[in-house]
Formats: C-alpha cells, structure tokens, sequence
C-alpha cells in the first residue's frame, strides 16, 4: 500500500489517541490505525469508524465515567497572579 499524500510505503499499524470534545472538555480514545510514517496520514477501515461514531454518541449523549488524566487551565490577559 503507497501513501495517498506523499506516495511513501512505510504505512503501519500504530497506537494513536482520537481527540473528542466534549462540553468543555476532551477526551482521547486510544485505537490502533494504518499511519504514514514519512507524512502521519491515518488510515481508518470501516469498524474503526463505526466504532469512534458508537463512542462518540454515548460520550455526547450520557454521563460517562471517565478518567481524569490533567487539567486545561486558561490564562486570561490582565489577571493579577
């Protein structure tokens, strides 16, 4: 299989994180993909797809228990520290 963005052969399966947000927050789902690794062009196959949609309904549309890995803090201009 040869890359569709730059034609490299080097494509393989690798551990990557999917980014979701979610309300205020973001959530990383840990999947295996085929990826580029001359340019980091992902490959998805259909269950991998399906899957992320079925995760992402539940993450939207319930409370979902998740793990608490770090904190987003904001900065705002002209705050005293």
């Amino acid at each position: 299989m040869k890359c569709v963005i730059c034609h490299g052969d080097e494509i393989k399966v690798t551990d990557v994180k999917e980014e979701f947000p979610v309300r205020n927050d973001i959530v990383y789902i840990a999947i295996k993909v085929l990826v580029c690794k001359t340019c980091g062009e992902r490959y998805y196959d259909r269950r991998t797809v399906q899957f992320l949609e079925e995760v992402e309904g539940r993450l939207v549309k319930t409370n979902t228990k998740l793990k608490e890995v770090g904190k987003v803090l904001m900065y705002e201009a002209g705050a005293s520290l």
